[in-house]
């Protein structure tokens, strides 16, 4: 029998990065030591009293029963604490927070929740996958604008919202930016928000990266600016801050109305997150502050030394203010080989430097000709994957350090 798929995933763009992954695996597999900047996947420890308090709830048999798929109510209340102890928003725990199987869930789960056929949002080139296949899962499409985080950014969205017919639904941000690390400034939001209010628009803002922040910066929330809660909600996760990514712990925060869309979403598909890792997600809100900190000095001293060698290549790359990736424009003479396609580079320098990054032209076709590497190997590891690239692209090995 012939098994035909929905139109939704005939839309569904090729995905490199499952082609990447299962080449690593298989790499792996047959003895490679393949060292991984592919992926956002911390590979240092939660904090110890988060791991000591899931030990013991796992213990407790009534933490193994079904949950409930908005979250039990003393965790949206601690991300409401959080939200005002760091950004100065008040939040009400049962209209305006519900957690998420992790924040890509939850931004899929919003999408069918907000969007139909016919539907359109507002999406920056290059971005995080799922701002745009989620879109298309749903049915709906996605209007690309290049991405920025200046005036002339909001103009472009301005400009699409006022001449498109009918007009889009929906404006998808990203600050600190996943991939390319692009920060925003304390005004940017309050525009934002002026323009939601213009047009009568939605706005959601990915702020998984917002704590993971270096030399000072201080990312901004969308909710700090006046009015924002009248127009949108913004993701955060537990994944990045706390090196809780395989928990799977996240949540949406902000308008009612977009949370209540969610939770009834939620509500048809999943029977909310495991119990014991929603009692250890308050721990980690409540005492991680200084696990924070120090991560957050392993990912500067780790970008540092990126920045450095990725210069002796000849790439182009700024040094990030925030988020856990470095976003950088490859020497043109060593994509010459590969027809200027970083996909095709991507895969040659896994089978030949066993280096993994993400190349730039899985985010959009305004990220061809960058990598994103991700800062989650340690400095012994990075300084290796940059002497294996080396060795392949024909630099003397001594340069490095």
């Amino acid at each position: 029998m012939e098994i035909n798929y929905s139109n939704r995933i005939e839309r569904l763009p090729p995905y490199v990065l499952g082609r990447l992954k299962q080449m690593i695996y298989d790499r792996r597999k047959a003895g490679a030591d393949v060292i991984d900047m592919n992926m956002g996947n911390p590979s240092d420890a939660p904090p110890d009293a988060v791991v000591e308090k899931i030990r013991e709830a796992v213990l407790d048999p009534r933490n193994s029963r079904y949950s409930v798929s908005k979250g039990v109510y003393n965790l949206r209340r601690d991300m409401a604490l959080k939200y005002e102890r760091k950004w100065g928003v008040e939040l009400d725990p049962d209209k305006e927070v519900i957690a998420t199987i992790g924040s890509k869930e939850g931004f899929s789960h919003l999408m069918l929740a907000l969007l139909g056929p016919g539907d359109t949002a507002v999406v920056a080139d290059p971005a995080f996958q799922i701002h745009t296949t989620a879109v298309v899962l749903a049915g709906a499409s996605t209007i690309s604008v290049p991405l920025g985080n200046d005036d002339s950014f909001l103009d472009s969205i301005d400009h699409v919202l006022d001449s498109m017919q009918p007009q889009p639904k929906l404006v998808i941000l990203c600050y600190p930016h996943n991939p390319t690390a692009m920060t925003v400034d304390d005004d940017f939001f309050p525009k934002v928000v002026e323009l939601c209010r213009r047009h009568k628009v939605m706005v959601i803002n990915d702020f998984a990266y917002g704590e993971t922040c270096f030399d000072g910066y201080k990312a901004p929330s969308l909710l700090q600016a006046e009015g924002a809660k009248e127009f949108g909600v913004e993701f955060t996760t537990l994944s990045k801050p706390y090196n809780m990514a395989g928990w799977r712990i996240g949540f949406c925060c902000g308008n009612s109305k977009m949370i209540d869309g969610l939770a009834t979403v939620k509500g048809y598909y999943d029977y909310g997150i495991f119990q014991a890792v929603q009692i250890s997600a308050i721990i980690a809100m409540r005492e991680g502050d200084k696990h924070i900190e120090q991560q957050n000095l392993k990912y500067a001293a780790r970008r540092d030394i990126l920045v450095k060698e990725l210069g002796k290549l000849g790439w182009e790359v700024e040094s990030p203010k925030a988020s856990m990736f470095l976003w950088a424009k490859v020497n043109p003479d060593h994509l010459v080989p590969y027809q200027g396609s970083t996909d095709e580079f991507c895969v040659s320098m896994v089978e030949q430097a066993e280096v993994a990054m993400t190349p730039g032209a899985a985010f959009g076709p305004r990220g061809e000709g960058y990598v994103r590497l991700a800062l989650v190997e340690n400095e012994q590891r990075i300084r290796q994957a940059m002497r294996n690239l080396n060795r392949v692209l024909n630099k003397p090995a001594a340069a490095i350090g």
